[in-house]
């Protein structure tokens, strides 16, 4: 490898992460930045870098293992849970752009194979930023959050299948009736061989290595790299695209296949070697091939297909997921959180740049159409979702419920008597003495570290709407917090923090991790676990005379001289809520405390 290759594959990384790194602090993905900076580096604009044979390389396979990884994480029992909504508004959000794309392309001068490539990824949504996205605007515990995420997989996945056959055409040239046959035979078989190898071949493969107690993870990771590009390889081999067969072969990489420790680190490793260092080389690289001359020579076609992309995506969905009986009002929300495009998009469109079937121009539409659409996601959604809420039409689909603890300790098994009433309760904790506690009081719970993947998994973790961390250390407590809302995405948290070695950074911390002060306040806790502890506390119930904020009810209390821990909030169903920070209680609702 010549010094000038190793430079230019330093610059670029090094612009990656950068630009990556810049455009997620503001709430967007990080392919944003990576495209965009390939523009200002690349020929479009600086020309400090330009493509070589080792970017290439190194592209082209980024590109493979990062389908692979899209692969590991589509989880089919999502779907499910939006059933027919989400294939509603996966194939109106899919079919309806696509056609406008075509037919802009045709119309324009474009061939009919360009257009076809061209509706592929306007028709396309994007997966890997929704949840991200969800979690910011609260919505992760709505229906709209199920049928997003099914619509993007099923969008995704009738996108690479389209693509897959068109790409066996188009390298077919002229065909005819005995060629469909035959490429179509080709397809079948690949579907078949791929099918019967990850369904029985891959668990037979796990469960022998794992009887010859094989836990080498480089050992599983060769294995499965060889599986990827094998797959990949069949896939060109029968007249379809490489990136298929690494799709195909990352969905059946499932929990279950391996030993179930294996199965996580094999995925975070295909996440850091593709979406860490090289898809990003691939999606640095696509930027050079955008010519800013479309703002030009064809700002109209431009302007033609963001707007078919806009205008497709959402009043297709409004239409489709009209028979769903949600109305269009949900549709629409549905439809603009469907509107950004990503990954799957730009390789569709580099792999039809790099086949010669659209031309540098249309790429370059088809870049900035990425960007622009992925750019109108948090504000199109955030406006029509709270339009939906002003009219009370923002459906909750409480799939994920109970709360989920992170202490055993005697204060905590207190308040999770309370809210045991009406909700499953489960606790995790380091201490065998609180677990064994907590065992003896009838709860659920999990020995382990709540850090470590395998506790998270064996507590379901992802089954809970509320997470409880009430630890006599802040650190973790706080450090817990950020895993649920990041990793889990545990709609509500509520943290107790203790007023000692806190330098005042823990509400900025909660912030930013969309947590809640449990108890309204800083509170001595391992002086209040003593005093449960030893049964030397006395147990209130009390009620108010006029709504009132919690911190408010806090303070009233406190100018009395009264030492007291308020524990939940009974509404009047009698259903009991933790006492919270930024909470309000009702008239017809008492408190419920301990002093």
């Amino acid at each position: 490898m010549e010094g000038f290759d190793i430079l230019n594959l330093f610059i670029v990384l090094l612009a990656a992460w950068g630009a990556g790194a810049l455009i997620k602090r503001i709430g967007y993905p990080a392919i944003l930045g990576e495209l965009l900076i390939g523009v200002i580096i690349g020929p479009p604009l600086l020309g400090l870098v330009e493509s070589s044979s080792t970017l290439v390389i190194i592209s082209e396979a980024g590109v493979i293992l990062l389908m692979a990884y899209i692969g590991m994480e589509i989880n089919f029992k999502d779907l499910g849970k939006a059933s027919w909504a989400g294939l509603l508004a996966a194939v109106g959000g899919f079919v309806v752009p696509f056609g406008l794309g075509y037919f802009v392309v045709t119309l324009s001068g474009g061939t009919s194979m360009a257009g076809l490539f061209v509706g592929i990824a306007v028709g396309v949504t994007s997966l890997a930023t929704k949840s991200r996205i969800l979690v910011d605007l609260d919505l992760l515990d709505t229906r709209i959050a199920y049928v997003l995420m099914a619509g993007a997989l099923i969008s995704d996945t009738l996108a690479l299948i389209i693509f897959a056959g068109l790409s066996s055409f188009i390298d077919a040239g002229a065909v005819n009736m005995s060629e469909i046959l035959i490429i179509a035979g080709k397809i079948i078989l690949f579907f078949a061989f791929s099918a019967a190898f990850g369904l029985y071949a891959l668990p037979r493969i796990g469960k022998w290595m794992a009887k010859r107690n094989i836990e080498n993870r480089t050992t599983y990771f060769t294995l499965l790299l060889l599986i990827v590009f094998g797959l990949s390889e069949l896939a060109e081999l029968v007249g379809l695209h490489g990136i298929l067969g690494a799709f195909i072969a990352g969905i059946f990489i499932k929990d279950g296949v391996f030993h179930d420790k294996i199965t996580k680190d094999i995925t975070r490793v295909f996440h850091d070697v593709s979406i860490g260092f090289m898809a990003p080389i691939f999606f640095v690289t696509a930027g050079f091939h955008v010519t800013l001359d479309v703002f030009k020579t064809d700002l109209m076609l431009l302007l033609l297909i963001v707007g078919v992309a806009f205008v497709g995506k959402i009043v297709g969905t409004i239409l489709f997921y009209l028979p769903s009986g949600n109305g269009w009002r949900e549709g629409l929300a549905v439809g603009t959180g469907m509107n950004g495009r990503g990954a799957v998009e730009i390789v569709i469109a580099g792999i039809g740049l790099q086949k010669g079937i659209i031309t540098p121009e249309i790429f370059s539409i088809l870049v900035f159409m990425a960007i622009i659409t992925t750019l109108s996601v948090p504000v199109l959604l955030t406006w029509s979702t709270n339009w939906l809420k002003k009219r009370g039409e923002l459906v909750k689909q409480f799939s994920r419920k109970g709360y989920l603890f992170l202490g055993a300790n005697p204060l905590a098994l207190l308040l999770g008597k309370h809210l045991a009433e009406h909700n499953s309760v489960t606790f995790i904790d380091a201490n065998k003495a609180n677990c064994e506690n907590a065992k003896n009081k009838g709860f659920k719970y999990v020995h382990g570290n709540i850090l470590e993947e395998s506790t998270l998994n064996e507590a379901a973790a992802k089954d809970f709407r509320t997470f409880v961390a009430l630890t006599v250390n802040n650190e973790i407590n706080l450090l817990a917090s950020q895993l649920m809302n990041d990793t889990i995405f545990i709609p509500e948290k509520f943290v107790a923090i203790s007023p000692y070695n806190d330098e005042g950074g823990s509400i900025s911390i909660l912030n930013s991790v969309s947590a809640s002060t449990l108890f309204s306040g800083k509170v001595d806790i391992q002086s209040w676990i003593q005093k449960v502890q030893d049964s030397n506390y006395n147990e209130v119930e009390a009620s108010v005379k006029e709504k009132i904020a919690t911190r408010e009810w806090i303070k009233s209390q406190f100018s009395k001289n009264k030492t007291l821990l308020p524990l939940v909030i009974v509404d009047s169903t009698g259903t009991k809520r933790p006492f919270r920070y930024d909470d309000y209680i009702d008239i017809d609702e008492k408190i419920i405390y301990i002093e």
